[in-house]
Order: structure tokens, then sequence, then C-alpha cells
């Protein structure tokens, strides 16, 4: 298949698989008229690459996961060094969710800190007079306040 045939179908840009095979993680296969040629394989490849970075994986993490398909195994995940490189971004996951953890006690502590200030520092609030219990024995009506 030719160079728009396969970003299509890897739902990329043609311009994206160009980045790619100048950064060796594509073949450069040409036919006898100079164009591109892709078969499916180069398709495996790019589902790969496209999973991992949707994992959060940087492009050039996606190298080892790439040699093992290429070196043909079943899957990209089947050598030691993608298995590092999961290990690794695993432990970059549980760095980060850990400090997130810590952020967010820190920052639960100061709305708490922040909500007894607003409600110690809050005013009554203001009564309105027009609401207000009229003395006993006297009974509001049109007339109060009039000159008698």
């Amino acid at each position: 298949m030719r160079i728009g045939e396969l970003a299509r179908q890897a739902g990329t840009t043609t311009r994206t698989l160009r980045y790619y095979e100048a950064r060796g993680l594509l073949p450069a296969r040409r036919a006898e008229n100079g164009y591109r040629r892709y078969d499916e394989e180069d398709l495996r490849l790019l589902h790969q690459i496209r999973l991992l970075q949707d994992f959060g994986f940087e492009l050039e993490e996606t190298r080892p996961f790439v040699d093992c398909l290429r070196a043909g195994h079943s899957s990209g995940d089947a050598c030691p060094a993608s298995l590092d490189v999961y290990r690794r971004k695993l432990a970059e996951l549980d760095a980060v969710i850990g400090r997130l953890g810590q952020v967010r006690e820190q920052m639960s502590a100061q709305l708490a800190r922040a909500e007894l200030e607003a409600s110690a520092a809050t005013p009554p609030a203001p009564r309105c007079e027009l609401t207000q219990a009229a003395p006993k024995g006297h009974t509001r009506g049109a007339d109060d306040g009039a000159d008698e």
C-alpha cells in the first residue's frame, strides 16, 4: 500500500508517517517507481506506536516495542527491553500518583482552614425590619406610624 492508504488505515497523517520514517521507526521501502510502499506489518507497527502514545509514552520510548515486532515477535511487549520500558513508566506513574495524593491532602487541609476562617469572619446576617415581630398587643396595620 502507498503512504496515503497507510495513513488512512492508521488514523494519522502522511506527514507523521514521514516523521516516523525519518526517526527510524517505520521502514523506508520504495517501489520501483520511487513511491513509498508499506504492508500490513507496517500497519501493526503504527498501531503499537499509537497505542503507546495514547498511554503517554514519548515517541522514542516506543522504539523497543517496534524493534520487538520487527524481530518477529507476535507482540511488541514480548521483549525484555519493552518490559523495562513498562516498568520505568509504571514507576513514573506511581511517583506522579504519590505526589498528587500529597497535593490533594495539602489542598484539602488548606480548604478546611479557609472555610473555618471564612465562617468565623462572616458577620451575622442583618435583621430585616419588615420581618420583625410586632410588640405584644399591637398589630401592624396601614395606620402604623401615622400621626394620632
